[in-house]
């Protein structure tokens, strides 16, 4: 994942949890933070 696309999920994640105008959709704040925690665990992986 590149860094603006990090960025991009880190944003809709905070609209999902803290926009009150946006619907809440479970789902896809579970996938976002699965993606998101994937590609920090990739970033202290070994060569």
């Amino acid at each position: 994942m590149q860094d603006p696309d990090l960025n991009n999920k880190l944003d809709e994640l905070d609209r999902l949890l803290n926009d009150p105008d946006v619907p809440m959709q479970p789902a896809r704040v579970w996938s976002l933070l699965a993606e998101i925690s994937h590609h920090d665990l990739r970033q202290y992986a070994p060569d």
